[in-house]
């Protein structure tokens, strides 16, 4: 089992700081080059910078829960659950569709795709 874990290029796993501008507020980001890299095809699908993506997705958390708490964690785990979303086919893993256009709430529901599709 850990063979499979293990065999991971040490680069994945290697931790890289961004700095990026909130708002006009600089800050360090540190997360390891796995997450940033699915950062950035998230980003990518929506025809965003991941700095663009990190502002949104900073402005919706604060908008949902009011703070922010420790966002590289947030960070992360947007990162595993857009890939475990992919995996369980709630969204598409073809990067030509964006993520603004799916129905947020038939993924979250589980919906099959092709009745998320069709959500008005």
């Amino acid at each position: 089992m850990c063979k499979i874990f293990v065999g991971a290029d040490p680069q994945a796993y290697a931790a890289r700081t961004r700095s990026v501008r909130l708002h006009g507020v600089v800050t360090s980001i540190r997360l390891e080059n796995l997450f940033w890299a699915v950062l950035e095809e998230i980003a990518a699908r929506d025809a965003m910078t991941v700095v663009q993506l990190i502002e949104r997705l900073y402005d919706e958390l604060a908008r949902e829960r009011g703070e922010v708490g420790n966002f590289a964690s947030f960070l992360r785990v947007s990162a595993l659950r857009y890939q475990a979303l992919i995996a369980q086919q709630r969204i598409p893993g073809a990067l030509a569709v964006p993520i603004r256009s799916l129905d947020a709430d038939a993924v979250l529901r589980g919906f099959a795709l092709d009745s998320a599709r069709h959500v008005a």
